[in-house]
């Protein structure tokens, strides 16, 4: 592992009560950042499985802790700019700055275009891209006022690259992502603000065994095998959210500080076919 050093930096990580988020807030605390915890911390109705609660963010929190780091666990619904706005407001109140944005927070169901209801389309949309440029757009005017650089870093996917039956709301988030990433990085390239996104194939998290529970393994295998192999899927095979995290922390880095308008794959090869 890379040792970076986050050291005096804050991370403001969304979706961070679990999965994904969980990871890239413990990874950024042991290199030496104090982390913002967010999450909604209850479900959403026409999403099918459990999502966060209260008690998984304040584990998040503790395990920051537990790595020397001070943490600051906000509740917080994406999908809400004036809760967005608070959430950054109070961070910086809190620590006098924010140097990291990791947008992560995101939900995956299912149902077919012509079958889908709008509430459906509008929780996705509202929580895997108009979340991620709410989050980007208030902690993007802090980077500005500051005047001193910063990172963003959001969760796209291997379906912001292709099409997949059954999941047309959220590969339109996907790809929607990327676009906003691009223009992120033009946006604020003039104040030394990095922007760019990750794209993870089938990950070992609470959302993705939560989908199969809900729908099973083969409405699962058959959405796959539109982007790539099947066997991504099997028993051992699957991406941990640490490979991931593994990209934020590269991407948050001076290592990258030439890197930004880019969607870096870690897929597996999953997009190569």
């Amino acid at each position: 592992m890379v040792n970076y050093d986050f050291s005096g930096q804050v991370a403001f990580v969304t979706g961070a009560g679990h999965g994904q988020g969980e990871s890239h807030a413990e990874h950024y605390a042991k290199h030496g950042a104090d982390v913002v915890v967010t999450d909604i911390c209850e479900n959403i109705d026409t999403n099918p499985y459990d999502m966060s609660t209260s008690t998984e963010l304040e584990e998040t929190a503790s395990a920051v802790e537990n790595h020397g780091q001070e943490a600051l666990m906000i509740e917080m619904d994406v999908r809400d700019e004036d809760q967005v706005e608070a959430a950054v407001d109070q961070a910086v109140d809190h620590f006098g700055h924010v140097d990291i944005l990791a947008n992560n927070a995101g939900i995956f169901n299912a149902t077919d275009m012509t079958e889908m209801d709008e509430q459906m389309w509008d929780d996705m949309i509202d929580t895997n891209l108009k979340g991620v440029w709410l989050c980007a757009k208030h902690v993007g005017q802090h980077f500005v006022e500051r005047g001193d650089g910063g990172k963003i870093i959001s969760t796209t996917s291997t379906a912001g690259f292709t099409g997949a039956p059954g999941n047309g709301h959220y590969v339109a988030t996907k790809h929607g992502v990327r676009g906003l990433t691009k223009t992120l990085a033009l946006e604020l390239a003039e104040y030394d603000v990095n922007v760019n996104a990750v794209a993870p194939t089938g990950m070992d998290t609470p959302m993705i065994s939560g989908y199969v529970e809900s729908y099973g393994d083969e409405l699962l295998e058959e959405t796959m095998a539109m982007t790539g192999p099947a066997n991504v899927f099997e028993p051992g095979e699957m991406l941990q959210p640490k490979e991931i995290s593994e990209a934020y922390m590269w991407l948050s880095s001076d290592a990258a500080r030439y890197v930004t308008g880019t969607t870096l794959k870690v897929d597996a090869g999953m997009t190569a076919k």
